[in-house]
């Protein structure tokens, strides 16, 4: 018997104040991002000595560089999102726009996943970020001892 892959396509209905309230969402947590990748640099201004020793200077510099690569990410989507919203006015101007509502709805969709996906990979870096932190000061700490 062969079988055939089937891909279902589950699409939740979403409503015009589902919509704004999600964006309402990702602007916060994009917000917070920006407050907490200054933390973050400032933090790897800190351990700098520690960071740019011989045997973490590999590793240092790709978190550098990924922290920069999510920064420039973070502000790209802080502008769609903020255009994605005040295009929300195709949903609830009262005017039956079948296909430009159909456009913003598809736009929402795309977001939903690019800002899940960004987000999860920021995790990774913040937990690579820790880690690298919470080693240095283990050294630190053994060295003083």
């Amino acid at each position: 018997m062969k079988t055939t892959n089937t891909y279902v396509k589950y699409v939740e209905w979403l409503s015009a104040e589902d919509m704004h309230l999600t964006s309402k969402q990702w602007l916060s947590e994009l917000s917070f991002l920006k407050d907490e990748q200054l933390f973050f640099e400032d933090l790897i201004r800190k351990y700098i000595f520690e960071l740019i020793a011989p045997d973490q200077f590999k590793g240092t510099t790709k978190i550098v560089e990924e922290l920069g690569k999510s920064r420039k990410k973070t502000d790209e989507l802080i502008k769609l999102v903020e255009a994605h919203e005040r295009g929300l006015e195709v949903m609830v101007d009262g005017v039956d726009q079948v296909i430009e509502e159909e456009v913003y709805k598809n736009e929402h969709r795309r977001l939903i996943i690019e800002v899940s996906e960004f987000l999860k990979g920021y995790r990774g870096l913040k937990e690579t970020l820790f880690n690298t932190v919470k080693e240095i000061e283990k050294s630190e700490k053994k060295r003083i001892e």
